[in-house]
Parts: C-alpha cells; structure tokens; sequence
C-alpha cells in the first residue's frame, strides 16, 4: 500500500523581501529526508520583491513573448518564461489593493536557492516546487502546476514499459511535479493563507543532493511543438497576415502530400504536387491558398498561369 501525506501549516506571516523565506517554512514545518515542499508562487514573488504598484494591463507587454488568443477582457499570452497562462501569470490577488504580483524572474533558480538554504537550516534533503495557478485548454476551472523545481524528478517517464495486459507503453510520461503541484493547492486552499505544504510519500521523485535535476522549465513545450500555439480565432488571422515571426509556433513544415491535400479542401479542387508546384483551379483564392501554406510550414512563392489553371510554386520552410 502506498500513503501520501500532504500538510500545509497555518500562521505563516506576511512575506516581504526582508523575510527568510526558508527559515519561515522551517519554522512551520518537520522536515524529513524525501519530502517535497511545495511553494506557491506568490510569496517567492514576494520574496524576492516582485510586487509593484499598478494594474495587470500596465505590466502585461513586458512580461509577454506573444499573445495567444484574446476573449473579452481576457488575454491568454506565453510568458517570459514560456508559459501560456491568463495575463501572464500577473496576480492581483492576496495583495495590497493597487498592486500587483509578477512572476519570478526564474522560478527554477528560485527553487534551486530556497532547496540549497533549507537543507543548511535542517541537513534534510528534499525536493521543492513552485506552483501557480493555470487554466486547461478544454476543460472549465483552474489547478495548481509547478512553474519552478529543484532537486526533483519531474517526470517519469514509461516509455517502453509494459502494462499488467502486456502492452507496451509509447508515450506515456506523467507529469509529477504537476500532480504534486495539484495535491498540494488541495490542503493550502487559495483563501486560507497557506502558501507552503510538504508532500510525503514519494521520496522516490527525490534527487540527491547536488542534483537539482532539470527543473519545471523542462516542462514547457518548445516554440512549434504545441498543437494548440494560438486561439483558433487567432490562428486564422495569423496565417492570413504570414509574418515570419510567426512562423516559429506554427511549427515544422508538413510533408508535400498533407499541404496538398489541404489547399485542395480549401479550394474545392484537385491540388497535386510535383516538384515544387501546386495546380490549383483558376478560380483558387490566393490569398487563401497563402494561408494554408503558411499554416503548414509552407512558403508560396510565386504564382504562374498553368495549362488547365494556375500553378503555386511552394516551398517549405524552416522556422
């Protein structure tokens, strides 16, 4: 039988960046060899004096690489830090009215210093998350994810391992730093005032010390391998604009036959490809046809009368 144990202690005072961060969680918790400490976001953001006055709005450009998708008042941006979450991640929550809370400048560096100072303080060796709170595509309300790790595995990965049924497991890699992430917001409650827990029964995720393993930065999806990189709103008026800035979430060209297969859906006509050339009916849209290359890694080129119609000289693209 396994037992997982999750603890978040109470009365822990307001943090400023005068505040001992680690010495607070020592002082609220037992620490053994194997636990995770989970800390939220906000109070390393606290901490390390990450709180300014103004709105989310004022501090939205500096802390965007681009905008996801838009909806109302809400904008879905990626981060700084590569992570795509509501504005940011900029909080104006649990904090003096009038203010903000950003980020921190590197979760994974902040884990790294808060693991390093707890094991001085107690000679325990554990692991630590940073956590925030994100949405998910297709499902309604938020959970807690880890944004920053140290000393943690935070996947496990089962590729080639075999199921109790004898199949064969491809791709499967849970994300424990997320999961204990999850468990953790569980007993800390978003209006309790309980910005720290400790997790215990997986010291087996524990790394030694020393190695503070690759962090939660691991996590976040390269530029381009994200199926879902902007809003589908978003991702029609992307395509139709074709910036080359653009090119990069949009991901690695297609094989010629899928970019075929596509513009014929578009056009309502045949769209074979051979040597760099797409036939496409006189009547083909251009601007159209632009797009769908565009949003499959493909470059149009040039645009030339053909015998039974035009033809697009195409070519892939790198981003």
């Amino acid at each position: 039988m396994t037992h997982l144990e999750v603890t978040a202690p109470d009365g822990l005072p307001e943090i400023t960046p005068a505040s001992d961060l680690a010495a607070l969680v020592v002082g609220a918790t037992t620490l053994r060899d194997g636990d995770v400490v989970v800390v939220t976001s906000k109070v390393v953001s606290k901490a390390e004096g990450r709180v300014r006055l103004g709105e989310r709005e004022g501090a939205l450009a500096e802390e965007t690489v681009r905008v996801v998708a838009r909806r109302g008042p809400t904008t879905i941006v990626r981060n700084r830090l590569g992570l795509t979450m509501a504005a940011a991640g900029i909080d104006a929550s649990n904090v003096t009215a009038g203010s903000i809370v950003l980020l921190p400048l590197d979760p994974d560096a902040s884990a790294r210093g808060l693991r390093a100072r707890l094991h001085e303080l107690t000679g325990a060796n554990v692991g630590v998350v940073i956590t925030d709170t994100a949405g998910r595509a297709w499902r309604e309300g938020q959970t807690d994810i880890a944004i920053g790790a140290a000393g943690l595995r935070v996947t496990v990965d089962l590729a080639g391992r075999v199921d109790g049924y004898g199949n064969d497991l491809a791709v499967t890699l849970p994300a424990v730093a997320d999961e204990i992430a999850g468990a953790a917001d569980l007993v800390q409650g978003k209006l309790a005032g309980r910005p720290v827990a400790v997790v215990r029964g997986r010291a087996d995720l524990v790394l030694a010390i020393g190695d503070d393993g690759p962090g939660a930065g691991s996590l976040i999806r390269p530029e381009g391998s994200d199926l879902f990189a902007y809003g589908a709103r978003e991702a029609v008026v992307r395509a139709l604009i074709g910036a080359d800035d653009d090119r990069a979430p949009f991901g690695r060209p297609v094989e010629a036959d899928e970019l075929a297969a596509a513009v014929s859906r578009v056009v309502g006509g045949a769209s074979p490809y051979a040597e760099g050339t797409l036939t496409l009916p006189a009547a083909a849209e251009q601007r159209a046809v632009a797009a769908v290359c565009f949003a499959h890694g493909w470059r149009l080129d040039a645009w030339l009368p053909g015998v039974s119609g035009v033809v697009a000289h195409v070519s892939p693209t790198t981003p």
